[in-house]
């Protein structure tokens, strides 16, 4: 074989090769598209992510709309601030939202998956329906029956399933598809899609309680932050248990709310109408006023004022360096701006009076004897029968021994 045969096998087999890989690929690309619907395709085409300015959802009679202007807000919550995280999450869910497997059905077996409209169908068989506007109009899904995988040991009732995918329909489509996503968070509960950031109460100096019942009424307060809790007024023959004072170090150091009350609610309805206040002062200058109002056995009304008297300059130590003066005034001014910015955030709590678990606010509901150490009880006079005899009383006679030993047994 000469040089010039060699030359044209090397480019013949370059050749077989090249189109050997193009009919693999071309093969393996057919066998995805069959094997997964539409490939890229994505449920909803050309969804306006940043374009959005209301979602509504809406599963049989309930519903909540979420609107956004200078940030999402929700609608049936007075326009309260919206999760952002949530909202977000939603919209790009349902931008990226491909199919896994197209289903095919009719609209007679729509309810089998759960995908009639609660336009057409309020009861169980209903999609929860999702629409989102924006400046050109309306896109929506249907999310109906989440798809389940049998769970490991799962057999004879042991174990049941889990959810690893939901059947949506896209009415602009008019197809059903199964997804992988469950949208398990996705539903018509306002008090789900509020925001709740809320205040934080840190390093408590003292805490005052003036409750509609005078015995309730108290007073701690304490003089550094590891320093000992102290009661003011105490009484004659009331003694202070310190220890059962430890809560107050964390009284509403991370308070959680449930939801927010209408700021029509009047003041019967809430509570404050017969009202305890709770006045929590803090080492940084910060002033806490919360107003409770009627309880029941999980919830309670809270309403909350802050101010705060920050010092605007550094009171340098006597026996501070120059050295350490620069260093020393930065500090200073990055805690007084944290401490300005954190008022600024806390004062947007003000205008709103939200329910709270009675138990964030258990320790300052605490009646006043609940701080006070319990009384010893006096010690009972002794028994008449082993008081002393009267010396005046004549001597008990000794019995003589065969009476009081035992006859030996027979």
């Amino acid at each position: 074989m000469n040089r010039k045969q060699f030359l044209i096998l090397i480019i013949l087999g370059l050749a077989v090769g090249g189109l050997g890989i193009y009919l693999a690929n071309r093969q393996k690309a057919s066998f995805e598209s069959s094997s997964s619907p539409g490939g890229e395709q994505r449920v909803i085409k050309d969804f306006p992510l940043n374009e959005v300015t209301q979602i509504r959802i809406l599963q049989g009679t309930n519903e909540v709309n979420l609107v956004r202007g200078d940030v999402w807000t929700v609608k049936e919550r007075w326009d309260y601030p919206a999760n952002f995280t949530e909202v977000h999450n939603l919209l790009t869910k349902i931008w990226e939202l491909k199919p896994v497997q197209e289903v095919e059905v009719g609209p007679s077996q729509y309810g089998r998956l759960e995908l009639i409209s609660p336009a057409e169908n309020k009861g169980t068989n209903s999609a929860t329906l999702v629409e989102f506007k924006d400046g050109k109009g309306t896109r929506s899904i249907l999310l109906g029956k989440k798809h389940m995988k049998e769970s490991p040991g799962g057999g004879m009732g042991m174990g049941g399933g889990f959810p690893v995918g939901r059947y949506v329909l896209a009415p602009d489509s008019k197809k059903v598809w199964l997804v992988s996503e469950t949208f398990a968070n996705v539903e018509p509960k306002p008090e789900h899609w509020i925001n709740k950031d809320f205040f934080k109460v840190e390093k408590v100096k003292s805490v005052a309680v003036t409750s509609p019942n005078p015995t309730n009424t108290w007073s701690l307060s304490r003089e550094t932050e590891s320093g000992e809790w102290k009661m003011a007024d105490l009484k004659e023959g009331e003694n202070f248990d310190k220890a059962k004072a430890s809560g107050l170090n964390y009284a509403l150091s991370s308070p959680s709310f449930n939801d927010v009350v209408s700021p029509e609610a009047k003041p019967e309805e809430t509570g404050f109408d017969k009202a305890t206040l709770a006045k929590l002062e803090t080492f940084d200058g910060y002033t806490y006023t919360a107003t409770l109002g009627g309880t029941n056995e999980e919830n309670i009304h809270l309403k909350l004022d802050v101010a705060a008297t920050l010092a605007k300059e550094r009171t340098p130590a006597p026996d501070e360096k120059p050295e350490d003066k620069e260093k020393l005034d930065k500090e200073f001014k990055d805690k007084l701006a944290k401490l300005e910015e954190k008022l600024k955030n806390e004062e947007r709590f003000e205008k709103w009076t939200y329910l709270v678990s009675k138990y964030t606010v258990d320790a300052l509901l605490k009646p006043r004897t609940d701080f006070l150490a319990e009384k010893k009880e006096e010690p009972k006079p002794a028994d008449a029968a082993i008081k002393p005899t009267d010396p005046t009383a004549p001597p008990i006679p000794t019995l003589p021994p065969e009476l009081t030993t035992p006859p030996p047994p027979k």
